[in-house]
């Protein structure tokens, strides 16, 4: 039902047109009978509109440069919030953690690092609520910081994720051979490869919709796991009550840093096990990569104003139950010293959650598991293009990218975005050679740089903004979402994950420089410093933009101009998706 006054309407709800001249739209009311996905009132003025040239370039053929939708509905943000930091760092990747760093120290970590992502997730929550655009981890840095280190953030970001694609379909056919090796693992990374990509192209509810549900899985299969290991601890396996058995045997911080032949890199214990710990913060950063993904999907978000604080506020509570409970139990578990976790024919082999199944001897739960985790990864990686493709489409929209990357199919999707980002994920044939799992790691170490760097300027920007708004009167107070502990909580994170960036890749130089592994751990680090100073040579901007020269009314203003309606859930249904998301 539309009700309208001097509007052009599409079918779907959309603005396709407008009369010569200058002219006001009147308050209308658009309620999509398919979805419900958009509803709210309008009050806009246009001036000087070329009748011909809106209908001709809105909606008018299958590809045009035009606009991303605002499809996706609360509870689809916050399972994408969710549903994109759950996947391979969770299920795999926390095996290098447990072996460096032990069952505790791999803990420490990952609540360290925890802390910084509540901070780095508050802080890009203030100003996406605010301004809520698409991809804008990288329009924010753009704004607050310099078009240089928009450039450069915006492109890295845009890397990371590509690939980051790259390692989850690196995975997916190392999952399957957990259970057959009849086809080569080259061929299900083709077979994948084609099929995620190929879902991409779908519209973006679709894409919401589908994730939902995935993440929905996770959510049951992580749960269960926490109640079935909590089982197995107090003696419900052939193993006995276990209770903190490998806390001290073989002890709580982990092998430290080992040579190829598994003895000690350092003589010295004590300095061996503390440099594991800070090698396991790399493999902690990878698994919390994605909780700002709600940052990514605030320009696609009915009533973002509402979604994405949800959204936000439940981060504390995903880092304390998923990750930190996952990995309290999988450290009770699963020895330090398990020969398991560091197989390097398949990286599958060495999941902790797996190998606590095996140990406690439950029949075709391991294979279930296993099924779960496919599921997951698969999932994650479509999330990958996703994010990957509405990066470029932003930076597209802000003159960064080549014009092309604007351009969207009839349902608003930025199709050269997705064939561009899922090209990348190409790299997942690295793989296909005797030791997957180093390759494994050295796609992790050049995609988790990158995210870091992402964080950085996530905190960075907010800091910035935090003083544009003091500089300009405005009071924090009056904000649609207010960050808490802050400027104090975006100080701490920057600090930390600034000095994380430059500390990762310490094997690199010790005992003895290796020239590979340098390469490896800050590759990253190289292709943004040379983007950046391309930028800075192109745009000839300042360093760090002027407080009273940052734009924070742009992509702002016509979200204020629109009232909401209410959406709440009103079935029992509803309100318990609503709860759960």
């Amino acid at each position: 039902m539309v009700e309208k006054v001097w509007t052009n309407e599409s079918d779907d709800g959309v603005l396709s047109g407008a009369k010569n001249g200058s002219e006001r739209l009147e308050m209308f009311v658009v309620s999509n009978d398919e979805d419900n996905e958009l509803n709210y009132n309008r009050t806009r003025n246009f001036t000087d509109i070329d009748h011909d040239s809106v209908q001709n370039s809105e909606f008018q053929g299958d590809v045009h440069e035009g606009k991303v939708k605002r499809a996706l509905k609360p509870r689809h943000i916050s399972m994408i919030a969710l549903g994109g930091t759950i996947g391979t760092g969770l299920f795999v990747g926390i095996a290098s953690p447990l072996s460096y760093a032990g069952p505790v120290g791999a803990l420490i970590a990952y609540i360290f690092m925890g802390s910084i992502v509540y901070f780095v997730t508050q802080s890009l929550g203030e100003m996406a609520t605010f301004i809520p655009v698409t991809s804008s981890i990288t329009v924010f840095s753009n704004r607050f910081l310099s078009p240089a280190f928009g450039v450069a953030n915006g492109y890295m970001y845009w890397f990371n994720w590509a690939i980051t694609y790259a390692v989850e379909l690196s995975v997916i056919g190392q999952i399957i051979q957990y259970w057959t090796d009849a086809v080569p693992v080259a061929a299900w990374i083709a077979i994948f490869w084609v099929f995620i990509t190929l879902a991409n192209f779908f519209p973006v509810r679709f894409y919401g919709e589908v994730e939902f549900w995935v993440a929905s899985l996770k959510v049951v299969a992580i749960v269960g796991y926490l109640l079935y290991a909590l089982i197995i601890v107090c003696g419900g396996s052939k193993q006995g009550p276990i209770g903190f058995r490998y806390w001290r045997n073989p002890g709580p911080w982990g092998n430290g840093i080992l040579n190829s032949d598994g003895t000690p890199v350092y003589k010295n214990v004590g300095k061996s096990r503390f440099l594991g710990w800070v090698a396991s913060l790399i493999n902690a950063s990878f698994t919390y990569q994605g909780t700002e993904l709600v940052g990514i999907t605030a320009g696609e978000a009915a009533n973002p104003r509402k979604t994405v604080p949800r959204a936000i506020n439940k981060v504390f509570f995903r880092i304390l139950f998923f990750y930190i409970l996952s990995l309290f139990f999988v450290g009770l578990l699963v020895p330090y010293n398990d020969e398991s976790l560091n197989k390097t024919n398949t990286v599958i082999a060495s999941s902790p959650f797996v190998i606590s199944i095996q140990h406690a001897g439950t029949k075709a739960l391991p294979d279930i598991f296993n099924a779960v985790v496919l599921v997951t990864i698969i999932s994650a990686a479509n999330s990958n293009v996703y994010v990957g493709s509405r990066v470029l489409f932003s930076l597209a929209h802000t003159g960064i990218a080549p014009r092309r990357f604007g351009y969207v199919t009839r349902y608003g999707v930025p199709y050269l975005g997705v064939l561009t980002t899922a090209m990348l994920g190409l790299l997942a044939f690295l793989v296909v050679n005797a030791n997957a799992n180093n390759a494994f790691n050295w796609l992790i170490n050049i995609s988790t740089l990158a995210g870091l760097c992402a964080w950085l300027f996530i905190s960075l920007s907010h800091i910035r903004f935090m003083q544009c708004l003091k500089q300009r009167g405005i009071s924090r107070n009056d904000l649609p979402f207010k960050s808490k502990l802050m400027p104090w909580g975006a100080y701490y994170a920057a600090f930390w994950v600034f000095v994380i960036i430059f500390v990762q890749g310490f094997q690199a130089f010790t005992p003895t420089f290796d020239v590979a592994a340098f390469f490896t751990n800050y590759i990253s680090l190289m292709l943004l410093a040379v983007v950046f100073i391309g930028a800075q040579i192109f745009y000839r901007c300042r360093f760090i933009n002027r407080l009273e020269d940052i734009d924070i009314d742009s992509d702002r203003r016509e979200i204020d101009a629109l009232i909401w309606e209410d959406d709440e859930p009103t079935t029992l249904w509803g309100k318990f998706w609503t709860a759960v998301a």
